[in-house]
Order: C-alpha cells, then structure tokens, then sequence
C-alpha cells in the first residue's frame, strides 16, 4: 500500500465525506409499519362518495353478502315450517280421503317445498365453491338472484298451502277464493308496495343512510 501523506488524507476524507441524515426518532416503542396508504397511495377509495357510507368495493360486497344472508334466514325459517306441516300431513289418518286434485295439489306443494330449500341454500354452496378466488361480487349477484328465486318458490308454497286446507277444510270453492285472495294480497305486498316505495322514495337523506 502507497503511502499517503497526512495532509493530503485528510484532504481527501474531508472531500468524500458529506453530512450524515439524522435517522428519525420514533419514541421508546417499536417502530410503527408503514400503512397501506403510505406504501400504496390511493388504496382505500369510496366506491360511491357522499351516499353516508365510506366503504371500498369489498366492504360494500361483504356488507351486501350479509343482508343477503339475513335475508335467507328468515325465508328458511317459514319454508321450513311449511315444509315440516305438509310432511306430517301424509301421516295423518285421513291422508287417504283426498280426492285427486287436492292429492295433486300437495304432491306440488311438497315439490315446490323441496324446491325452496334447494334454492335457498344454494347461495351457501356457491360462497363455498368460490371461497377465496376473489369473485366477492360475482357471488353476491348470484345470490342476490337465488334469493329472489327462492322468495318466488315460498310465494307459491303459502298460497297453495292456504288454498288446500281451506279446500279440504270447507269446499273447492273456498280453496279456489282462498287461492285467488292470497295471490292478491302478496302481489300487494310483495310487488305492488316495494315499487310504489321506490317511485315515491326518491333519493334518501345520506344522514338517514349514515344512520342505519
């Protein structure tokens, strides 16, 4: 090694060397992780701004997930009450007296049952399937229009069940009527009033939304 006079090494030292960086004081603890916004800027994103709810695409379709599974208990709370009453009426005494429409009316009936809890638990089959393959809100639209199919289901199921027990119970005429009325009073309720709600809704008050 060459050697180098005194004041020529330090004229070379003082020459490369350059103000050192204070290294930032984080406190006695450990040094907090960087968030998600800090490594990716622009990450969290509102999906719908100034609707009273601050949520990303996800959070909105696991919200709506979980209204569509509130949803299903309850339609599979009724199918199932109705399903277990039509079942033990094929072991009652007098099973045998019915003629062969209202015998055809509860073969259909007990079909349209079966239907509704294959319908209503298929959205539980397809969250499973598709678990973890990032298709959230594939899944929520599928399930959405399952449960609409199965509302349809338990809307034939409560009025063929009502018009066969009044048929059974006081005359065909009174089955046919009870029948008739039934399909009047869900449409009312389950068609007519949803829309007239829609059309005289409007937009909602995003405090109100913020609210629920």
């Amino acid at each position: 090694m060459r050697w180098v006079p005194p004041w020529l090494r330090s004229n070379m030292n003082a020459r490369h060397s350059g103000p050192i960086a204070p290294e930032p004081d984080h406190g006695p603890g450990p040094v907090p992780a960087p968030s998600d916004q800090e490594v990716r800027p622009g990450l969290h994103r509102d999906i719908r701004p100034g609707d009273g709810r601050d949520e990303t695409p996800n959070e909105r379709s696991d919200r709506n997930w979980n209204d569509i599974l509130q949803e299903l208990r309850v339609a599979l709370n009724g199918t199932q009450l109705i399903g277990g009453f039509l079942l033990a009426v094929a072991f009652q005494p007098r099973f045998d007296e019915l003629d062969t429409y209202q015998l055809t009316l509860y073969l259909v009936l007990v079909s349209l049952a079966g239907l509704a809890t294959v319908v209503g638990l298929a959205p539980v089959t397809l969250h499973r399937t598709l678990f973890r393959r990032q298709v959230k809100e594939r899944v929520v639209r599928i399930g959405n229009k399952l449960l609409i199919g199965h509302l349809v289901v338990v809307a034939l199921l409560v009025i063929g069940v009502a018009s066969l027990i009044f048929d059974w119970a006081l005359s065909r005429t009174a089955g046919i009527i009870a029948l008739v009325v039934g399909v009047i009073v869900l449409v009312a309720l389950w068609v007519v009033l949803p829309r007239l709600e829609l059309v005289r809704g409007g937009e909602d008050d995003p405090a109100d939304i913020a609210a629920e």
